[in-house]
C-alpha cells in the first residue's frame, strides 16, 4: 500500500458552485486537499504542521485501521474549519482554517500554531484510547469538539468549546465530561421485612421495560441451563418469565431445619443466590451490547450520539439536579456548595442503611404517600421515625459524617437551602411555557421514556434520602431549643418531599408496566390508520408511553437544541409541579377501555376522592366483577355525579360516550339510570334492581321524565324476572303505562313463572286489569301443547288459575281438553294408582265432574272444542259441541267400564263386536 493512500476523507464544496474538494489524511501522516473533479492535488502538509525528512516517513506512518482522523465544520462560503488528529505517540490535534478561492486555489492556515493540543484522558489511573472525535458548530462562530475514549468495553465522552483567544488555558482545564449511563442498578437483597417475594422482586428487576432485550434474556437462560448440567428445558407454549422461574426455581428446595420446622430463611437465601448469579450473567451479556463504536452528530437537532454495537446513546444536557449530583466534589457555582453538602450527605447517610431498614422505610413511606392523615406535620414525622425505626441501625460514625458535612447542630441547613434543593426537582420554567406544536415520533417517545426512567431513579434517590435525613435531624438534638423545627419549616419540607415521591412512585409504576396496544401507521398529512396484515397488529409499550406519550413534544424544533429540550421535557414530566397532567383516574379509564382493569386496580391508591375518581373506581371494580364493591363506590359518587349544572371537561379516554356523559350531572335519577345500564351489561341483575329502584324513586312524579321512567321500570321488571322476584316483577309491570310494553312483559312474566314452576305464586298474584290477558296467554299455551305427558303442564296451571278465580266452567274446559289429549297419547290404559280404575284419564274426569258440580246445574255445561289435529285419514276433527255435566258423568262411567272390560279380557276384535259384560 502506498504511503499516499488516504485513510480518512472529508468531501465538501466549500459553498462554491460546481466545485467539489476532497480533504484526506494519508498513511504518510500528511493532509492532502484534492480537486475531486480533475484529481489535482491543491495542498499537501504534515498533520502537525511540522517539516519532516523523507527518512522519517516510516516512523510517522499511520495505521490503515485509523479511519476517522479529520472532521470539518463551517457554513461560510469558501471557508471551513478543519480538525485533524495524529494518532502517533500520545496523540495530538490540529485545527486548520481552509479557504477555497476558486476550484484550484486553497489556503490552509494553522489556527493555533504555538499550541500543542494533546487531548486529556478521562482519568489518569486507567489506560484510555481515543476511539473517535467529531466537530460541532451549534451556533455561528462556535465550535465544539467531542472525543470518545475507550478502555476495553468501557467508554467515556468529553466535550470542549473552543476559545480561540485563550486556547491554551481552555484546552487545559475547560473540558466537560459526559456522565455515563447509570447502567443497571444492583438489586437489593431480599429480607424478612421485604413485602415482595424473592421471585417477584427479581422478575421486576430483570423484566423492567428497556433494561434487557429478549435475546439477552434467552441467551442468559440457555447459558445458565448448560451451567447447571441440565438438558435445555422446553419452553414451547410458555412465556419467558415462566421459563426463567422454572429453571431457577428448580435449584432451591424448602427443607426442614434442625428444629424440624420448615427453614424458610434458608430457602430465601438459596433462591436469592441463584437469582443474583443469573442477574450477574445478564449484566455481563448486556455490557457487550453497549460497547461504543463511534460518535455521530445530528447538526440540525444539535444532538450528539454514541453509536454502540446494539444500541444508540443520546447525549443531552444535564438538568440542575443532575449537574449538582454529578459534580458534587466541585459544584459549578459557589452557592451550590451548601446544596451539594445537603444532597450528598443524605445520599451517603441512606447508603449506609442495611437492606432491612431500607425496606422498612419504604413500607412506612407507602403509608404516608397513599393514606390520608389527620396528624400534624410534626406528628407525621414522629410517626415515620417510630415506625421505620432506622435510628436503631445508625452508628456514631454515620452521625459524625452528617455533622462533618452540615456543621454542628446542622447549621448549614436552612429554609433557603431546602428551597434551593426542592427547586432542583421543580419543573423548569422554560419547559412549562412551551406549547406542544411538534409531537414525538415513535423513536422520540422511546428516547424520552428512557430519559424519564433514569431521571425517576435519580430524583427518587435524592428525595427519599432527603426525607430520611430530615426525620433524623429533627430528633437529633441535645436540648429542645436546638431542634431543627425551631429554625426550619420542617413540616412544609416534609409535605413537599412526600408530594414529589408520590408523583415519582406513580411514574415508576407507569414506566415498569407494559401494555399491548394496536400498532398504528400514519402517513404525513393523514390521520392514523390501524395497520392490518392478516389481522390486527400490536406492539408492547409501557403504560407511561401509552397514556402520556401523546402529551409530549416540542415547541420549536428549528431554534431550540434538542439536547436541552429533551432534558427540560424529562425534568418537567417528573416534577411535582409539572404542567403535564398524569391523572391516575384518566389512566384508569384508559386501562379499563383496553380491558386491563387488573392494572387499573393497582392505580387505586394514587387516586383522590373526588366524585369522578370514585365513580371510575366503581367502573374498575365492575370490570373485575366485584359488583358489591363497585356498588359502594357508585353510591358514594352519586351526590357529586348527580348534581346538576356542574361543568365537566368530559375527558375519559373513550370510556364514556356522549350518551353516557349526558346522563351524568343531570340529576340523581339519570345518574342511577346510567349505573343500571352498566350493571345490566354485566347481567348483574340483583344490582340492576337496587339502582333501578333508586332511579324510579328519584324520578317520582316529575314531568318530562316519562321515557326515562318507562325505561327504568322496564329494566326493573326484567331484572326482577331474571332473579325470580316475581312479586316485584308483578308490581313493576303494573307501573308500566305503555300498553305494548305491558303485554310483552306480561307474557314474559307468565312464561317465566311457568318455566320455573312457580304455579302457586302465579295463581295468587292479583294482576288487576290483566286477569283476562293472563287467562288468554295460558289458554293459548294449552291449545298449543300437544304433549301433555312429558311437556310442561300448562293445563294444570290454567286449571289452578281459573279455580282460584271461581271460573269453574273455564277450569272444566281445560280438564276436558287435557282428557282428550291424554287419550290421544294412550294414557287412558295406564294404571297409576292402587286401583285398576285409577288412570290419568279417570283422575281428570273426577276433577272435571267436581268443577262442574260447583256451578248452578243449569250452567253445568261446557263446550267440547275437540283436539285441533288432523286424523290420519285426512278428515278434520269435528266442530265443537256442548257437553253437560250428565254427559261428562256418562263418559266417565263408560271409561270405567272400558277399563274394567280390558282388565277382564272382555273386548271385541272388530269395531262392531259387542263385548259381553259379566
Amino acid at each position: 500500500m502506498e504511503y499516499s493512500a488516504a485513510t480518512s476523507v472529508q468531501v465538501t464544496s466549500f459553498g462554491l458552485e460546481q466545485c467539489l474538494f476532497a480533504i484526506t489524511v494519508c498513511l504518510d501522516h500528511r493532509m492532502r486537499i484534492w480537486n475531486a473533479n480533475d484529481g489535482q492535488i491543491l495542498y499537501t502538509g504534515d498533520l502537525l504542521n511540522v517539516e519532516r525528512t523523507p527518512q522519517e516517513v516510516g516512523k510517522w506512518s499511520i495505521d490503515p485501521s485509523q479511519s476517522n482522523l479529520i472532521q470539518m465544520v463551517g457554513r461560510n462560503r469558501g471557508q471551513r474549519i478543519c480538525a485533524t488528529y495524529s494518532p502517533i505517540g500520545p496523540g495530538e490535534f490540529k485545527f486548520w482554517k481552509i479557504i477555497a478561492k476558486d476550484p484550484h486555489t486553497v489556503i490552509v492556515e494553522d489556527l493555533f500554531p504555538k499550541n500543542t493540543l494533546l487531548p486529556p484522558t478521562p482519568s489518569s489511573s486507567d489506560i484510555w484510547t481515543l476511539a473517535d472525535f467529531i466537530l460541532a458548530s451549534p451556533a455561528e462562530g462556535s465550535i465544539n469538539i467531542w472525543t470518545l475514549w475507550k478502555n476495553n468495553m468501557t467508554y467515556r465522552v468529553q466535550r470542549l468549546e473552543l476559545d480561540r483567544k485563550n486556547m491554551a488555558q481552555t484546552w487545559e482545564d475547560s473540558w466537560d465530561g459526559v456522565f455515563p449511563d447509570a447502567g443497571i442498578p444492583a438489586a437489593r437483597t431480599s429480607g424478612s421485612c421485604d413485602s415482595t417475594d424473592v421471585t417477584e422482586k427479581w422478575l421486576q428487576a430483570i423484566l423492567q421495560p428497556g433494561r434487557f432485550t429478549k435475546a439477552t434474556l434467552e441467551t442468559a437462560l440457555s447459558i445458565y441451563e448448560r451451567g447447571l448440567g441440565r438438558p435445555k428445558d422446553s419452553s414451547k407454549g410458555r412465556g419467558l418469565a415462566e421459563s426463567i422461574c422454572s429453571v431457577l426455581g428448580a435449584t432451591a428446595s424448602l427443607d426442614r431445619g434442625s428444629s424440624g420446622a420448615m427453614d424458610y430463611e434458608q430457602f430465601r437465601a438459596s433462591s436469592e443466590t441463584q437469582w443474583r448469579r443469573f442477574y450477574r450473567l445478564l449484566i455481563e451479556l448486556d455490557r457487550q451490547r453497549g460497547e461504543a463504536i463511534g460518535l455521530a452528530l445530528d447538526p440540525n437537532a444539535d444532538m450528539t450520539w454514541v453509536v454502540c454495537t446494539d444500541l444508540l446513546s443520546a447525549i443531552t444536557d444535564c438538568s440542575n439536579l443532575e449537574r449538582l449530583c454529578h459534580n458534587q466534589p466541585t459544584p459549578d457555582e459557589e452557592g451550590e456548595h451548601q446544596q451539594a453538602a445537603l444532597v450528598s450527605s443524605a445520599v451517603s447517610f441512606v447508603d449506609g442503611f442495611s437492606d432491612n431498614y431500607v425496606q422498612l422505610c419504604n413500607a412506612v413511606l407507602r403509608q404516608e404517600i397513599f393514606e390520608e392523615s389527620s396528624k400534624t406535620d410534626l406528628e407525621r414525622i414522629q410517626y415515620f421515625s417510630d415506625k421505620a425505626g432506622f435510628w436503631r441501625g445508625i452508628t456514631d460514625d454515620d452521625c459524625a459524617q452528617v455533622i462533618d458535612a452540615l456543621g454542628a447542630n446542622f447549621g448549614v441547613v436552612t429554609d433557603e437551602v431546602y428551597r434551593a434543593v426542592l427547586d432542583l426537582i421543580a419543573a423548569p420554567p422554560e419547559a412549562k411555557r412551551r406549547h406542544l406544536r411538534h409531537p414525538l415520533t415513535e423513536f422520540g417517545r422511546k428516547l424520552i421514556m428512557k430519559g424519564v426512567q433514569d431521571n425517576i431513579e435519580l430524583q427518587w434517590k435524592v428525595c427519599f434520602s432527603q426525607l430520611i435525613l430530615l426525620v433524623h435531624m429533627e430528633f437529633e438534638f441535645d436540648c429542645e431549643e436546638e431542634a431543627l423545627h425551631r429554625r426550619v419549616d420542617v413540616g412544609t419540607v416534609f409535605r413537599e418531599l412526600i408530594s414529589a415521591l408520590k408523583r415519582l412512585e406513580l411514574l415508576k409504576w407507569l414506566a415498569r408496566t407494559e401494555l399491548s396496544v394496536p400498532l398504528f401507521r400514519a402517513d404525513k398529512g393523514s390521520p392514523q390508520v390501524l395497520s392490518r396484515k392478516g389481522g390486527e397488529e400490536s406492539q408492547v409499550v409501557t403504560a407511561l408511553e401509552a397514556n402520556v406519550g401523546h402529551l409530549l413534544g416540542f415547541d420549536n424544533v428549528k431554534n431550540e437544541p434538542f439536547s436541552v429540550s429533551i432534558t427540560e421535557l424529562v425534568a418537567n414530566l417528573c416534577a411535582p409541579d409539572s404542567d403535564i397532567e398524569v391523572s391516575p383516574t384518566l389512566i384508569q379509564c384508559s386501562l379499563v377501555k383496553r380491558e386491563r382493569a387488573d392494572l387499573a386496580l393497582d392505580l387505586a391508591p394514587f387516586c383522590d376522592q373526588n366524585p369522578f375518581s370514585v365513580y371510575v373506581q366503581g367502573r374498575v371494580l365492575l370490570a373485575l366483577k366485584d359488583f358489591e364493591s363497585a356498588a359502594i363506590n357508585f353510591r358514594k359518587a352519586a351526590i357529586g355525579m348527580g348534581t346538576e349544572n356542574v361543568q365537566s371537561d368530559r375527558h375519559s379516554c373513550g370510556l364514556l360516550d356522549d350518551t353516557e356523559w349526558n346522563l351524568l350531572n343531570q340529576g340523581q335519577a339519570k345518574y342511577y339510570s346510567h349505573i343500571v345500564a352498566l350493571y345490566e351489561e354485566h347481567r348483574a341483575y340483583s344490582y340492576v334492581l337496587d339502582f333501578a329502584r333508586l332511579a324510579v324513586q328519584f324520578l317520582g312524579f316529575a314531568r318530562g321524565n316519562e321515557s326515562t321512567k318507562a325505561d327504568m321500570l322496564s329494566r326493573l321488571f326484567n331484572a326482577a324476572l331474571a332473579t325470580s322476584q316475581f312479586e316485584l316483577a308483578h308490581t313493576s309491570l303494573l307501573s308500566i303505562k305503555d300498553e305494548a310494553l305491558r303485554q310483552c312483559g306480561l307474557r314474559k312474566l307468565v312464561d317465566k313463572m311457568c318455566e320455573t314452576y312457580h304455579n302457586i305464586e302465579l295463581a295468587s298474584l292479583p294482576f288487576p286489569g290483566m286477569q283476562q290477558d293472563v287467562d288468554t296467554i295460558l289458554a293459548q299455551r294449552c291449545r298449543n301443547t300437544m304433549d301433555v305427558v312429558d311437556g310442561f303442564p300448562y293445563h294444570q296451571v290454567l286449571y289452578s288459575w281459573r279455580i282460584k278465580r271461581n271460573n269453574y266452567r273455564g277450569a272444566a274446559s281445560v280438564l276436558l281438553d287435557r282428557i282428550q289429549k291424554l287419550r290421544s297419547a294412550g294414557e287412558g290404559d295406564k294404571i297409576t294408582g292402587e286401583g285398576i280404575l285409577d288412570t290419568p284419564v279417570t283422575r281428570q274426569y273426577l276433577l272435571l265432574i267436581n268443577a262442574l258440580s260447583c256451578v248452578d246445574p243449569k250452567q253445568a255445561w261446557i263446550f267440547d272444542e275437540g283436539v285441533p289435529w288432523v286424523h290420519q285419514n285426512g278428515d278434520v276433527a269435528d266442530k265443537r259441541r256442548v257437553v253437560s255435566l250428565a254427559d261428562i258423568r256418562k263418559q266417565y262411567q263408560d271409561e270405567l267400564d272400558r277399563i274394567a272390560a280390558i282388565q277382564n279380557n272382555q273386548f271385541g276384535f272388530e269395531a262392531d263386536d259387542m263385548m259381553e259384560l259379566v
